[in-house]
């Protein structure tokens, strides 16, 4: 095993951060306007604006976090961490930069799902052999959605196509904890949920192509993703999936 993996990312704050992910070991530290996210047993490699072929990781893992949770990786962190421990590939992680607000929560998936489409897309253009992971908690997972598969007819959000196949062509694993957008019955289902979530996707947004290549978990009696009364579930998804998750990402990226 040869872990490593980091990247950095800007971010529009000022003030001098350093935070814990809850669950594992990936620290954000804001300097300036520059969001560092680095692994805590990882080396640096140059940021993708300045990538070359010799510089591109094998694999990026975008990162997606819940709302109201401070810039960075957020709870799902530690699964980025787990897959980068447990992988022998050059592995880079990057936090996505958007307000993961509660409220107003639309404005903000929307500003989440403009950021991830950019960063998704600069990644295929500077790294076309890199193989890309997303991982989203909450309204991160809803924003990965709406990137793949568009928003659809979602009463109350900003109308998004899905970003183009060439682009989406390049993701090698998804994994959603606690989707708002989640659908009961589909085949790549984890959890226990047998409810749709609070703004279940239509099948004019359906995730159904990327099946094959995404876990999404979701647990009755959840908040968001259940339509249920439970915050201790929807909290929960790391510490119950995370083994299950970091092997299905490393069976997706070759190891």
């Amino acid at each position: 095993m040869s872990p490593r993996g980091y990247i950095t990312r800007r971010a529009g704050r000022t003030s001098v951060r350093k935070r814990l992910a809850l669950g594992g070991a990936v620290a954000a530290v804001t300097v300036g306007a520059l969001l560092v996210v680095q692994n805590s047993f990882a080396a640096t490699i140059p940021s993708r604006a300045k990538a070359t072929a010799a510089s591109c990781p094998a694999v990026q893992i975008f990162v997606t976090r819940a709302s109201t949770e401070a810039p960075g990786t957020g709870i799902i962190g530690s699964l980025a961490t787990a897959v980068t421990r447990g992988s022998t590939q050059k592995i880079a992680v990057e936090a996505t930069d958007y307000p993961a607000l509660l409220n107003p929560y639309q404005p903000s998936v929307a500003a989440g799902t403009r950021a991830l489409t950019e960063q998704l897309t600069d990644e295929v253009a500077a790294c076309p052999g890199t193989k890309i992971v997303m991982m989203g908690y909450s309204q991160g997972a809803h924003v990965i959605g709406d990137v793949l598969a568009g928003t659809g007819r979602a009463a109350g959000f900003t109308r998004f196509a899905a970003v183009s196949t060439a682009i989406s062509d390049h993701v090698a694993a998804v994994v959603l904890m606690g989707d708002p957008r989640f659908v009961p019955g589909k085949s790549f289902n984890a959890g226990t949920s047998r409810t749709k979530g609070r703004f279940a996707r239509g099948e004019d947004a359906s995730l159904d192509a990327f099946a094959a290549r995404t876990q999404s978990f979701c647990d009755t009696g959840d908040t968001f993703c259940a339509s249920g009364a439970s915050i201790a579930v929807h909290l929960g998804y790391t510490r119950k999936y995370n083994a299950v998750a970091s092997k299905f990402v490393l069976s997706r990226i070759g190891g």
